[in-house]
């Protein structure tokens, strides 16, 4: 039995990843529509040894169909939603907008995934760095609830979307060049600099982008009463976002134990045993699915504590794949 999927902005980084993905994991397609904005209407892209014309995304554009992916900004996401829904397709949205409403469910398939089968037409995609860490500590909430998490994002280039890689390297040119490099993507030279601002500010002093990380935890973790600090951080970096987290159980996890756990975790890995270091790095997790997590130790400040290191492609893992995967697993 083959599906009627759609992809709704096809044409950008994460509706493009998930059109390779649907390919990469075989999903059983028997039509695939690809939507866009009117100013991307017309353009071409491959599928299955076909070149598929992108359509602009229309109210109508949804009849018919099983799966609608969604890889669109939040007002596009909100503005289609209910032509998706009354159409009978289930919209897996990587937008935020429907995160933290109760009637749709946030999925990360390997922790919470049953959650999906409650959906009334709409499920959402988490973060990317949210994504990418659950996986990473996934398997020690199974262990004992945690209780809270401080976390450190240092995020790609690529999580802000084509403009992100085109100002890196633009700046680096930039700079090679002896020119002064010009900030518009980000709020401040990003070439040979970091930037401790994502999102824009709430009124407790964190950004938007913060805050994900404890409201979507809470959610997808199932632990309501989860208290999360979270800094993130935009680095020179191309692809795959990398997190610092330390982490207090209500039991204590040995460090052996929280090894053993996580090497068992699917969608989690620990750095390979025969590598020459016990820590993974972007470079090492870009174009692939897995989390690697390493250097996890005692938290020196807390007895119930574990502090790790992991790293994810935030454009597979953290929004097609995860998408994709919440597909797969409602066809299966």
């Amino acid at each position: 039995m083959g599906y009627k999927i759609a992809v709704l902005g096809a044409t950008g980084a994460v509706g493009r990843e998930m059109i390779n993905v649907l390919a990469e994991y075989q999903i059983p397609v028997d039509e695939l529509k690809l939507l866009a904005s009117a100013r991307s209407a017309g353009q071409t892209v491959p599928f299955a040894g076909k070149e598929i014309v992108v359509e602009e995304a229309k109210e109508d554009s949804f009849e018919g169909l099983d799966f609608v992916l969604g890889a669109v900004q939040n007002p596009m996401a909100v503005k289609f939603a209910p032509a998706i829904v009354k159409s009978g397709a289930v919209f897996i949205d990587n937008s935020s907008a429907f995160r933290q409403d109760p009637d749709v469910p946030l999925v990360v398939p390997e922790i919470n995934g049953a959650d999906a089968f409650a959906h009334k037409g709409i499920i959402a995609n988490p973060n990317c760095s949210t994504i990418i860490t659950m996986v990473a500590v996934g398997a020690l909430a199974k262990l004992s609830p945690i209780e809270t998490m401080v976390a450190s994002t240092y995020q790609a280039v690529s999580g802000a979307g084509q403009g992100g890689l085109e100002e890196l390297s633009r700046q680096l040119d930039d700079l090679h060049e002896g020119r002064a490099p010009e900030a518009k993507t980000f709020p401040a030279q990003i070439a040979m600099n970091v930037i401790p601002y994502i999102g824009s500010y709430k009124g407790n002093g964190y950004t938007t982008e913060e805050m994900k990380m404890q409201n979507e935890g809470r959610k997808i973790l199932h632990l309501p009463d989860l208290r999360v600090t979270c800094t993130c951080v935009r680095v020179p970096v191309m692809r795959s976002h990398s997190i610092s987290v330390t982490l207090r159980t209500k039991e204590k996890i040995s460090v052996d134990q929280a090894k053993a756990a996580i090497a068992a975790f699917p969608g989690a890995a620990l750095m390979p045993a025969d590598a020459d270091r016990d820590w993974p790095t972007p470079l090492d997790t870009s174009g692939q699915d897995t989390v690697y997590v390493g250097r996890i130790r005692e938290d020196l400040t807390d007895e119930k504590g574990l502090t790790l290191w992991c790293c994810g492609d935030q454009v597979r893992k953290g929004a097609a794949s995860n998408a994709v995967q919440i597909l797969k697993l409602l066809t299966e």
